[in-house]
């Protein structure tokens, strides 16, 4: 039987990058791509999307009832920078959302949820370096309390419901196909743009601020792969750390500047999101997940920086 995936959170950075991924496994006509917003032309027109709003349970049950999924990506959230703006509208949004797609998967009997986590969950007395799977978690950002909340929620509906729910802690995440959202190491996004636009670029981060990021393509091979895995190779039933190349935004604009010689960095004297990235770690510990499902990176900073720019200059071309 083919599976019919249903992807909430479609024209996100991680969702975008998914679909497209999970319609060219699956074929366009299985995954259904959904979002609160009209998505991309790419996706709106190579396959089947919904309107939807997580926070709209009667919207919401519609779409599984009329759609049935096997799978179920839920995507949707309101990420670090942008939540400590709004905080009430993150914690609604991220906890209802999820508690509101858990029900339905035990309703319909969904056979395999994914829900992202994120390194956020870790807080200022949490080991900074290779942080380990298990140890003091105390997030001090809305994001970071809202995700640590969730993966309890996930490991709960396996627990009492038999949810086969799956999860990473994602790193911050750079890809060139789509913009981020709103978060604290989106500066690894943006300064890739305007090395390429303005041969310079400010960053809101200090040039030592050490943090763990992912290419997207590792990402998104890392959550296939995990969906993919057999039920009795996933231990952890909250989230699996997820580690990717820890580095500055020194070390980036010096890996930049190896491609284009006369790209310039300066850094902001001071910004909200500074505080954010002080408190999560600088390296993560991921053996377990490359024990339970063998996960492996493929991405170093330079291999990603390479592709990174390669793609860019040609959509700017």
């Amino acid at each position: 039987m083919s599976e019919k995936i249903l992807v909430i959170g479609a024209n996100g950075q991680i969702g975008t990058e998914l679909v497209t991924a999970l319609r060219g496994i699956n074929g366009a006509e299985n995954v259904i791509a959904c979002d609160i917003n009209d998505p991309a032309y790419a996706i709106r027109n190579s396959g089947p999307f919904e309107l939807a709003n997580v926070l709209d349970k009667d919207n919401l049950h519609h779409i599984f009832e009329k759609h049935r999924p096997t799978q179920v990506y839920l995507l949707a959230a309101i990420l670090s920078a942008l939540g400590e703006q709004k905080p009430k509208m993150a914690w609604d949004l991220n906890m209802t959302g999820l508690l509101n797609v858990m029900d339905f998967a035990v309703e319909f009997k969904v056979s395999k949820v994914f829900w992202p986590s994120s390194i956020a969950v870790f807080g200022p007395h949490s080991p900074q370096h290779n942080t380990p799977q298990y140890c003091v978690m105390d997030p001090n950002t809305v994001y970071g309390f809202s995700k640590l909340a969730g993966e309890r929620w996930c490991e709960y509906y396996f627990n009492k419901y038999g949810v086969d729910v799956r999860s990473l802690r994602y790193p911050g995440l750079i890809g060139w196909r789509a913009n981020p959202g709103g978060g604290t190491t989106d500066y690894a996004v943006h300064i890739f743009h305007e090395a390429i636009k303005k041969g310079q670029y400010q960053s809101f981060l200090s040039a030592q601020t050490a943090l763990p990021m992912m290419y997207m393509d590792d990402a998104i091979r890392a959550t296939i792969e995990l969906m993919a895995a057999p039920a009795e190779k996933i231990k952890i039933r909250s989230s699996y750390n997820l580690a990717g190349i820890s580095f500055t935004p020194e070390m980036l604009a010096n890996e930049i500047t190896k491609h284009l010689p006369g790209f310039k960095m300066s850094y902001a004297e001071s910004d909200p999101r500074q505080a954010i990235a002080d408190s999560w770690p600088k390296s993560i510990d991921d053996s377990d997940a490359q024990r339970d499902w063998g996960w492996k990176m493929e991405y170093d900073l330079a291999g990603m920086t390479e592709d990174m720019l390669v793609n860019l200059k040609k959509l700017y071309s």
